[in-house]
């Protein structure tokens, strides 16, 4: 599975409806830094840290 997804795509075979933007990006990047996720005992807490 490593060969599979370790080299990179050519540019005529990646669809460009398929490719986020900048702004998807840093979405994400920015959710997940405020993600904070709380193990206490069995049970697991997830807070959004806006």
């Amino acid at each position: 599975m490593q060969k599979m997804y370790s080299r990179s795509s050519r540019p005529e075979h990646v669809n460009q409806k398929t490719v986020p933007t900048d702004e998807t990006i840093k979405f994400l990047l920015d959710y997940s830094k405020a993600l904070q996720i709380v193990a206490y005992k069995n049970l697991t807490f997830e807070a959004i840290l806006n």
